[in-house]
């Protein structure tokens, strides 16, 4: 199955999604957004990585940054922060380059690496983009933490390319549907910056004993 251009979802959701569900639908369902310090500060990382058509050739070593990416079989486009092409035996030719050259994606984010794995599944998606683009195979990537200020090494698995591949048949599930998930208050919820057009939906659903009580619930 190849979807239409028309229905490709945002690459960059894939990381809100396994963040929180609400969250993604709020966004790019509902088409609600608010900023606030974290998103700001992680826009001023990817402004520094996404300076589309930046190139740079050093000998057996060259660095593309806002890579264009898309994929028909996933349904999905974006733009990669990084993506370091490596001279190798074994890998993919590029224009006005000679020899082959193998992709090595770089995604930026601030802070340290978390317990989540919303980064690791988002760079794998890059990775899938890419192999369909390039028709190659993608190993690993690496993810650059704003924090710590190094990169963490990403391998792409079986199991993390299913997990991605199955987010994103929910995604698009939910995107047909037009459904919003319900409020599942977790311990992240403080720190989204869609917390207050998040929370007082859900108030007005249900008592605010009630929400406490759940909350409660959640924290034990």
């Amino acid at each position: 199955m190849e979807f239409k251009e028309e229905d490709y979802l945002q690459l960059a959701g894939l990381q809100h999604f396994c963040f929180c569900r609400r969250q993604w639908a709020l966004i790019h369902i509902e088409n609600q957004w608010a900023e606030n310090f974290f998103t700001a500060d992680g826009n001023i990382l990817h402004e520094k990585a996404h300076n589309a058509g930046f190139r740079e050739s050093r000998g057996d070593h060259i660095t593309i940054r806002g890579l264009a990416i898309h994929s028909a079989r996933l349904g999905v486009s974006g733009q990669c922060d990084v993506v370091e092409f490596q001279r190798s035996s074994d890998g993919v030719q590029m224009p006005n380059q000679e020899g082959v050259w193998s992709p090595y994606p770089i995604e930026y984010k601030r802070g340290k690496p978390k317990e989540s794995e919303a980064d690791v599944l988002q760079l794998c998606g890059q990775a899938l983009c890419l192999e369909e683009m390039l028709c190659c195979t993608i190993p690993d990537g690496a993810l650059y933490y704003g924090e710590i200020r190094r990169r963490v090494s990403v391998s792409f698995t079986p199991k993390l390319r299913s997990q991605v591949e199955s987010c994103l048949m929910e995604m698009h599930q939910f995107h047909q549907r037009g459904y919003t998930p319900k409020v599942k208050p977790h311990k992240g919820c403080n720190a989204c910056s869609l917390k207050e057009v998040c929370l007082p939906k859900m108030l007005r659903s249900k008592s605010v004993s009630d929400y406490l009580d759940d909350r409660m619930e959640e924290l034990s």
